[in-house]
């Protein structure tokens, strides 16, 4: 027995004095630094959310100057065009008028070599010339006013001739001369200077005129005779308060209705200058009496004004007040056609000219006869 015992363990003795191991700081420190990544990871996500929006709002950006710079380069070449026709249309105006000059000059000779023809015939060429006059000055200037006078001229010099056959035609000059009248005249150098304002009413824009966000104004807080608020005002003024304070700390952003980005200062100078191009082309179009063409541009200088600025401005509404009466303007009146009594005083000339040949040749044969 023992040999046994001492071939057993030793027995450890505890020992009840030792301290036990602290672990809670470890857990708080653990506990600490998950707070801490997940705080890190938030914020990263936060900003990369912020960086996505921007990136999304600088696209758009970039997608609107790409299209006002589209719509610009469009509206020059628009207007080459325009004015290129403009100068093939004056120079066919020209051999035009060029070509009735020639005839009014061969007409000329014509009457000064007829030395035998009688006063009615003189003042019958007077009318016919007069006459022309008024159907190129109609036809070609579209000056109605010039072409009423030549034809109130030419039915002066008719009234002089003892022509029994003149009473046709006069009688159609009288129609003519009542269509003339009855036309509206057209103000075109009043227009023009109504656009030319126009213009430089939209020069004179600011960024403050555009279209942005506003906050509607603080009620005004009216006080009793004593001077103290009552109790509905007082709870108004605080309500508007709570809220204008809950503005600038929340922003609510719709993602269903389509984002009208803000213009810089440059992209503001693109919006104008393509506005100055619509009203330019407008005046292109008053001087060239082009109705369509009138409308058209000042129907999309009056859209992009609306689309742009805010209608609230007094400029702003000043200027759309102002396009709005410029595009309901009549520039292009329908003009009569007078050419009828030009037809029947020729008609008529050569009536004449064939009766009178008719008696030379009478007054030959008889002469041949008596011989």
């Amino acid at each position: 027995m023992t040999d046994s015992n001492k071939n057993l363990p030793t027995k450890v003795e505890n020992h009840p004095d030792t301290p036990s191991v602290r672990l809670w700081p470890v857990w708080l420190i653990a506990l600490l630094a998950l707070l801490l990544a997940l705080a890190l990871a938030f914020w990263s996500w936060t900003n990369w959310q912020e960086q996505q929006s921007l990136q999304e709002t600088v696209n758009r950006v970039s997608q609107t100057t790409e299209r006002l710079d589209g719509n610009l380069t469009q509206t020059n070449d628009r207007l080459a065009q325009r004015l290129q026709t403009l100068e093939n249309r004056l120079t066919e105006q020209r051999e035009t008028i060029a070509a009735h000059q020639r005839q009014i000059d061969h007409n000329a000779r014509e009457m000064l070599e007829a030395g035998s023809r009688t006063r009615t015939d003189w003042l019958l060429a007077e009318a016919e010339y007069l006459i022309r006059i008024a159907n190129q000055r109609l036809q070609i200037e579209k000056d109605f006013k010039g072409a009423l006078a030549a034809l109130q001229e030419a039915d002066d010099v008719l009234n002089e001739t003892d022509d029994v056959g003149a009473y046709p035609v006069r009688q159609q000059l009288a129609r003519d001369i009542m269509a003339l009248k009855s036309i509206a005249g057209v103000d075109r150098t009043g227009l023009y200077l109504q656009l030319e304002a126009a213009i430089e009413g939209i020069q004179q824009l600011t960024d403050s005129a555009l279209v942005g966000e506003q906050r509607p104004p603080l009620p005004a807080g009216k006080t009793d005779s004593d001077g103290a608020d009552s109790a509905k005002q007082f709870l108004q003024r605080a309500w508007h308060q709570a809220k204008e304070t809950l503005g600038d700390v929340v922003v609510v952003r719709r993602l269903d209705e389509p984002v009208k980005p803000l213009l810089s200062p440059e992209q503001s100078g693109y919006v104008q200058l393509n506005l100055q191009l619509m009203l330019e082309e407008a005046e292109l179009a008053l001087l060239r009496q082009d109705q369509t063409v009138y409308e058209r541009a000042l129907a999309k200088a009056r859209d992009t004004l609306s689309h742009w600025y805010d209608d609230s401005n007094s400029r702003v509404q000043a200027l759309q007040d102002t396009l709005e009466e410029l595009q309901g303007k009549a520039i292009d009146p329908e003009l009569p056609d007078i050419s009828k009594s030009l037809e029947l005083l020729k008609a008529r000339l050569a009536g004449r000219s064939n009766s009178e040949d008719g008696d030379n040749n009478t007054g030959t044969d008889d002469q041949e006869a008596e011989s």
